[in-house]
Order: C-alpha cells, then structure tokens, then sequence
C-alpha cells in the first residue's frame, strides 16, 4: 500500500510537468503560417533599387544561415549600410535591425500574415540605445506589391515623437 501511494505521488509531478510542456509547444498551424511568411520573404532574394529624398538606395536580400535567416542589406548612396535579419521562432517571425543610430532595435510578428498583404513587426526590445530619446524604428511593414516592387513602412520614435519613412523599391533586372 505505502509503494503504491509512494509511486502515484511520483507519477503525478512528471504528468504535471508533460502537460505543461505540451501546452507550451506552438500550435502547427501557427509555426506553418510563420514558416510560410518566411518563405515569402525569402522570394526577395536579389537586389533591389530605391530613391528616398533623392537619395538612391540599394536594398540586397541574402539567405544565410543554411537557408534560415533572411538578411537584408540597406545601403544609401554615400552612407553606411545598415543590415536587417529576418527569422521564423515558433508561431512567429523576428526582425532584428543593425541601424547607423547605433540600437538595433528587434520586432517581431503576432502570427504572421500575408506578405502581398504586408507582414507588420512591432518593436519587442531595443538594445544599443544610449538614452530613452535616441532615435529607433519600433515597427516594420513590408508589402510585395507584385513580384518586382516592395515597400517597406518603417516607424520610429524620436525625442518623443512618432513617424513614418516609407520606402519603395523595384527589383534589379
């Protein structure tokens, strides 16, 4: 009697502990929802061209990382590039951006969307940032317009206030 009352009180803590794993465990069809955005993205592998206020932009897509990672490489005329690294994590999708600023701020995706109707991050945790008021992107859209134009939303906060640069680039033929 006492072994069988000792062998329940062990049995029950490792169902205990399954069953909190199992719930813990992204649902499929997020993780497929994710999966699928992430190869939407993937599709702008390539070099894409832009003008922002007059100043020409070179957007290159690469995948890395054994086909995992998604970096985007942003390169105004005479300015430093700047480098954006997309990845799928469980049921959604992660962007973290190397900015000239110094920060680099990492958004993420609730379960991801559409890229023809825009995949939207929201800004999760900024690093790099010397005081609250330094300039930071807290929010990325990207849209594929049709196979060889993208337009990318990017907003940040500054000293307080809001904004939006929008970007439209056309695929390098």
């Amino acid at each position: 009697m006492m072994r069988a009352m000792t062998r329940s009180l062990l049995v029950v803590p490792a169902v205990l502990i399954m069953a909190t794993a199992l719930s813990s465990q992204v649902a499929p069809q997020d993780k497929s929802k994710s999966e699928a955005a992430f190869r939407q993205l993937a599709s702008l592998v390539g070099e894409w061209e832009g003008i922002q206020d007059g100043v020409p932009i070179k957007e290159t897509y690469t995948l890395t990382a054994n086909g995992t990672v998604l970096m985007a490489e942003t390169k105004p005329a005479n300015s430093p590039a700047m480098i954006t690294m997309f990845t799928v994590d469980g049921d959604h999708l992660i962007a973290t951006h190397y900015c000239v600023a110094g920060n680099q701020p990492q958004m993420v995706t609730g379960v991801p969307g559409d890229l023809e109707k825009g995949v939207t991050f929201s800004l999760e945790r900024v690093t790099g940032m010397k005081t609250p008021d330094d300039w930071h992107n807290t929010g990325l859209m990207v849209t594929l317009n049709d196979k060889d134009h993208i337009t990318q939303r990017w907003a940040y906060l500054y000293k307080g206030k809001t904004g939006t640069t929008i970007f439209h680039y056309a695929r390098k033929k």
